[in-house]
């Protein structure tokens, strides 16, 4: 489900969701959006922030009491509030507007994936690289990695979204929290240190991307 005021920018996701494979039902207003939510009880909900009748945050509120659906707000640039809040009142991601079509569907196709899970993972995996969640140990091939607290979140977070570009800020959120004052390039400085563990072959392909002056997608 879309829930966007904008009827271009609505008509315009929906389309190009359809075009994916996508069921797709859309909303012009957080009241319409309450209705349409019931009543269709989507796999996944894209949401704007800024709503008429009823607005984004609200409404994500009121649905995260009724059900566990991912929801993915659109939030307005430079609005960082608004994505503190969003993911405080229970929406699983964010996108900043303007965003690139690829990134979003990237996120959808993560949501879905999480949305699809009746437990939450113990284990995350790709290729010879393994978490093991509830110990909290890594491993690559038969070796185990020494990988700081930090260092592993971080990872555990590219890695459970994997596909899809996760901003410094988001990440500094996810892995740091929300009070933290330091500088954003200590992702940076983590993200490296990362490599140097994970990606010890040359010869093969990049497990964490860099999109510059955007952020990080991990490659499984």
């Amino acid at each position: 489900m879309v829930v966007e005021d904008d009827t271009t920018l609505r008509e315009t996701l929906a389309l190009n969701l359809r075009s994916e494979g996508y069921e797709v039902v859309e909303a012009e207003d957080g009241e319409r959006g309450l209705d349409l939510a019931r009543e269709a009880v989507p796999d996944l909900i894209i949401l704007d922030v800024m709503l008429p009748k009823l607005d984004g945050l609200t409404l994500c509120r009121i649905l995260r009491r009724e059900s566990r659906v991912p929801i993915i707000l659109l939030t307005a640039r430079g609005t960082e509030t608004d994505k503190i809040i969003g993911l405080e009142t229970g929406a699983d991601d964010y996108v900043v507007k303007p965003f690139s079509l690829g990134e979003l569907l990237a996120r959808v196709r993560a949501g879905l994936r999480r949305g699809r899970s009746p437990e939450p993972a113990t284990e995350l995996s790709s290729a010879d690289l393994r978490l093991d969640l509830l110990a909290r140990r890594a491993y690559l091939g038969e070796a185990e990695l020494e990988l700081a607290p930090r260092e592993f979140e971080l990872l555990a977070t590219l890695m459970k979204n994997r596909g899809a570009v996760l901003t410094r800020d988001l990440l500094l959120a996810s892995v740091w929290g929300d009070d933290y004052l330091g500088d954003s390039r200590t992702v940076d400085v983590h993200i490296r240190w990362l490599r140097q563990k994970i990606e010890q072959d040359p010869s093969q392909p990049q497990r964490i991307v860099t999109l510059r002056g955007v952020g990080y997608r991990f490659e499984g």
